[in-house]
């Protein structure tokens, strides 16, 4: 008789190699063609929503795997959350409107298009780019709606972009105003906070010495000289006239980084309580007025030869001494008034003022200040009613009227400040400096700030709805907001409290329009904007945003009131505000999301860019957060810790990422990373992750080859008919599924599902359940109650794990789940995470202790075994008698297994002994080896009819077959 038609070695379709690359498109395909997301849907009406509202990518370029890993965590939580029993619907969406679209119309068709052609232009281009990402997405095995997604250019989402501005403005917080604010040159318009990124730039660094005015001194001013450092500046101001010394001999020092600001220098700022010295300086002969605190740090530049006036040289002595006498000290608030001279345009009085911005952390401790191009200038200055005059033009060049730098770009005009200081002897030192700058994240260029009338949401504003400002507002909602990870609490309340006003104004052509009327010439907005900001919208909703800018739409087409002295206000709106409202334009206005959001999910940037654009709007809307948690996840950074970057040339893009590893190897890759921190890729990286997915896969093949001859309708065994290694293996997988269903998952741990999960199926089944499984599942008669026993455990245990492994491995575990449900069109999607039997509760402990003691011994018995082997005393372990001497607590364990211990510790026989201390003792079997089950045993031949196998195969091969309790 062969006997190998009498081994349960069952074949499944279910293959060894993933071949994800290849075979997923397939898959894909099919679940389009079933529309699964739309039968999801259906399946999860009436159930409690959960809605993960998708952080709009902008519709420019090519998607990498930094796009992919931010697409697949939101879907590891929308399938969790439907397998969690919420209906999670998921609206993909994308943003628009703004300059990197404009730019490349510019680029592929010229600067001289007409308006709405351009438009136009941009609309189709976005267009084309959104089909291109979404194709991404899609075969990253994203589920969403990709049909009817969000999009910011869609006519109605633009109407309700302009409808959120009208409710703004109606509670309050919208403000015209002429301030400084981020430029860029390049785009030729303002940015947003969130639109500026900072790196590093090489500047001119310079001390400047402002004079003091000798005429106010001998006037107006004698009495409050009079009174400054002991009288030591009257006494200077004295000498200099009784020896008719016109020459300028007394300074104010300032610092500077940004030499092309000084001609717009309107004062000299001072910090109320910081202490000031007056120095005499014996290298140049001069006195200057300076932070105590930062004598040190300056003034000693002047003792070096290079620090000299042309002509004069240092002595030794000041080499090798300090070259200067402090000859007094008075705080800032005493100095407030003193008037010096402005070091090029010496008409220009410099008045000294107070700020609280002015620290000795770095420079003099006395700040120029340009209120056209700084914010804390800007306010000290308003408080002084000092000019805020602007000289610098849209195109980064100073206006004709300039005198000196008129028509020079800010770049240019550096230098010529700095020659300008030189040659008039008011520059004190230079030298470069490579520090932190502002620069356009689009460009990459420097930029400038710049004064310009704007139009402001106002952080300290008090709005119509309660009597607390906008920040107020925002920081109450950053306290009823969940954060993961915690520290995001801290970043977002840290940037609520420092922001400025946030400047929602731009100068475009291709973005949702301000849809105002203002006056002609007092600028102001009619007294009517709310209402007539509803008709345009009303517009907007049929014909998109050209609505607005056709030009046959006048104040006179919409019979305003005082008609014939109103006009359209030409601004466009800030890019993070589209973005920023889509929780108005987009959940309030599509049935199957709703008002607010659950959760928000974006990287850790988005606390000063797309977090908190929405946390403001909704705050000045609605009074509270639009979302009730936020997820940050942290940067793409390659296998050296660097951010991956187009400029670094170390992206990969989606396509190429999906083609080397497949869609599920990548999905198990970002949910094996705690993104909390950067998100590490590298081939050493990917590597690992290929393991752990061929662990995963080659157990649940196993488990599937095992269900082969399973009906889970019919051959279901009773829980409490379980063979008990069987009920141990259903209690471990509860254990696991509890952590992973009630705790991880809602947590968003998604790394410490993979390593619990990986785990399991490598030590808990790979390295004991299934290992000790293996003899009773291949030889033991197909029917018989404990192989059927095994096959109940080995069902719960595909199932569950298939449900708990979809979220991740999308593709892995639908393909699972077909073949273990028998049903193609079947998918892990159309169910909740697995009700796993209990098993007694009474005997669940006693269980566990059990098997975890046997488990814990076995892995010495293995050692022991493995030695064996090494040495070439025995083969397999089946080739091994073991010898046991255990102490009463272990003996007691073992003993009550009976004749099932062998099985489990996987050798042909066992004696056990009660002794006081632990030993193993390996024996070679000198039994024959049974042909079937390759254990050794004296009963080989034992029947004469079955010659070459044990009694034990006889029974499971010619009558119901053995029986087993434990194992």
């Amino acid at each position: 008789m062969d006997y190998k038609d009498t081994i349960n070695l069952f074949e499944t379709p279910f293959p060894m190699r993933g071949d994800l690359a290849k075979r997923e498109p397939a898959m894909l395909d099919k679940w389009i063609k079933e529309d699964r997301y739309s039968k999801v849907r259906a399946k999860c009406i009436g159930r409690q929503k959960f809605i993960l509202h998708d952080g709009p990518p902008y519709a420019n370029g090519q998607l990498h795997i930094g796009h992919a890993s931010n697409k697949i965590l939101k879907d590891i939580i929308i399938r969790s959350k439907t397998l969690s029993g919420f209906d999670a619907p998921f609206v993909p969406g994308w943003d628009c409107h703004g300059l990197p679209i404009e730019l490349n119309i510019e680029k592929n068709f010229g600067k001289n298009l007409a308006p709405k052609e351009f438009r136009d232009k941009c609309r189709e281009y976005a267009k084309q780019q959104i089909e291109l990402q979404k194709a991404d997405f899609i075969r990253l095995g994203i589920l969403g709606d990709w049909d009817n997604p969000y999009l910011t250019m869609n006519y109605a989402v633009e109407a309700h972009i302009v409808r959120a501005l009208g409710e703004i403005y109606k509670n309050g917080y919208m403000f015209r105003g002429v301030k400084p604010v981020h430029w860029c040159i390049e785009c030729g318009s303002a940015l947003a906070e969130a639109e500026v990124e900072y790196q590093d730039k090489q500047s001119n660094s310079i001390y400047v010495k402002f004079a003091l005015d000798l005429n106010l001194a001998e006037t107006g001013a004698d009495a409050k000289i009079n009174q400054l450092f002991n009288g030591h500046l009257h006494r200077i101001v004295n000498n200099n006239k009784l020896l008719n010394n016109n020459i300028d001999n007394i300074y104010a020092l300032i610092w500077t980084t940004t030499p092309w600001t000084l001609p717009a220098n309107q004062a000299i700022c001072l910090g109320s309580e910081i202490e000031y010295a007056l120095v005499e300086s014996g290298v140049h002969q001069e006195y200057l007025l300076i932070a105590s605190d930062l004598i040190e740090q300056v003034l000693p530049q002047q003792a070096m030869p290079e620090q000299t006036l042309p002509g004069q040289t240092l002595s030794g002595d000041l080499v090798k001494h300090k070259a200067y006498k402090v000859l007094a000290i008075e705080k800032g608030q005493v100095l407030e008034g003193l008037i010096f001279k402005h070091p090029f345009y010496e008409s220009r009085k410099v008045p000294v003022i107070l700020g609280e911005h002015v620290t000795t952390d770095a420079g003099t401790g006395l700040v120029h200040t340009a209120p056209a191009h700084g914010l804390e200038d800007y306010h000290a200055a308003l408080a002084y009613n000092l000019d805020l005059h602007n000289p610098v033009g849209d195109d980064g060049r100073f206006i004709s009227t300039t005198e000196i730098f008129a028509g020079l770009s800010v770049w240019q005009a550096n230098n010529k400040v700095v020659e300008v200081l030189r040659e008039n002897n008011h520059l004190f030192s230079e030298h470069k400096l490579v520090h932190s700058y502002p620069h356009c994240w689009r460009h990459k260029t420097p930029l400038i700030f710049r004064t310009t009338s704007q139009w402001f949401i106002g952080m300290d504003k008090v709005g119509q709805r309660n009597a607390q400002t906008l920040r107020q507002v925002a920081k109450n909602a950053v306290d009823n907001t969940g954060f993961f990870p915690s520290w995001g609490r801290a970043r977002l309340e840290a940037m609520i409290k420092n922001r400025p006003d946030w400047c929602i104004s731009r100068q475009r052509n291709w973005g949702v329009p301000m849809t105002f009327f203002v006056h002609k010439e007092t600028k102001e907005l009619h007294p009517d904007s709310y209402a007539i900001l509803q008709k345009v919208a009303n517009l907007i909703d049929k014909n998109g945003i050209d609505a607005w800018f056709d030009s046959n739409l006048t104040a006179q087409s919409l019979e305003i009131s005082d008609n014939e002295n109103y006009q359209k206000l030409p601004d466009t709106l800030d890019v993070w505000f589209d973005s920023g409202t889509t929780h108005f334009s987009v959940l309030k206005h599509r049935p199957e999301l709703g008002s607010l959001a659950d959760l928000y999910l974006e990287g850790s940037d988005q606390h000063r860019g797309w977090f908190q654009s929405s946390l403001l709007t909704c705050c000045a809307i609605d009074g509270v957060a639009p979302y009730k948690q936020l997820l940050t996840h942290g940067f793409l950074v390659d296998g050296q810790g660097y951010k991956m970057s187009k400029s670094k040339g170390n992206i990969i893009s989606i396509p190429d990422g999906v083609k080397k590893y497949g869609a599920d190897i990548l999905r198990l890759w970002v949910a094996s990373i705690d993104y909390s921190g950067d998100i590490a890729f590298s081939e050493e990286i990917m590597k690992h992750i290929a393991d752990s997915y061929r662990r995963i896969r080659n157990t649940l093949r196993f488990l599937l080859a095992n269900l082969v001859d399973f009906d889970s309708k019919r051959d279901m065994v009773a829980i409490d008919d379980l063979v008990e290694i069987d009920k141990y293996a259903l209690i471990r997988l509860q254990e696991v599924q509890q952590r992973v269903v009630g705790e991880l998952y809602p947590n968003y741990q998604f790394h410490l599902i993979v390593q619990d999960l990986v785990n399991f199926c490598s030590e808990d089944l790979g390295g004991f359940y299934l290992d000790v499984l293996k003899d009773r599942l291949y030889t033991i008669k197909a029917t018989a109650h404990a192989r059927r026993s095994a096959q109940t455990v080995i069902y719960h245990l595909a199932c569950a794990l298939s449900l708990m492994l979809s979220p991740i491995l999308c593709f892995t575990a639908d393909e699972v789940w077909e073949e273990l449900q028998r049903d193609s069109s079947d998918s892990t999607l159309y169910h909740a995470f697995h009700t796993i039997p209990e098993v007694g509760k009474n005997n669940k402990t006693s269980i566990l202790q059990r098997w975890g003691m046997i488990g814990e011994f076995r892995a010495l018995i293995l050692k022991e075994l493995e030695n064996y082997r090494s040495k070439g005393k025995i083969g397999s372990s089946l080739q091994a008698n073991l010898v046991i001497n255990a102490s009463k607590e272990l003996f007691d364990v073992l003993a009550s297994l009976g004749g099932d211990l062998k099985f489990v510790y996987m050798v042909s026989e066992v004696e056990l002994n009660l002794a006081d201390e632990i030993s193993i003792v390996v024996n070679p079997s000198q039994a024959v080896k049974c042909e079937r089950c390759w254990h050794y045993s004296d009963t080989v031949g034992v029947d004469k009819e079955h010659s070459t196998i044990c009694n034990r195969c006889v029974t499971n091969v010619c009558n119901g077959g053995e029986a087993r309790k434990f194992a």
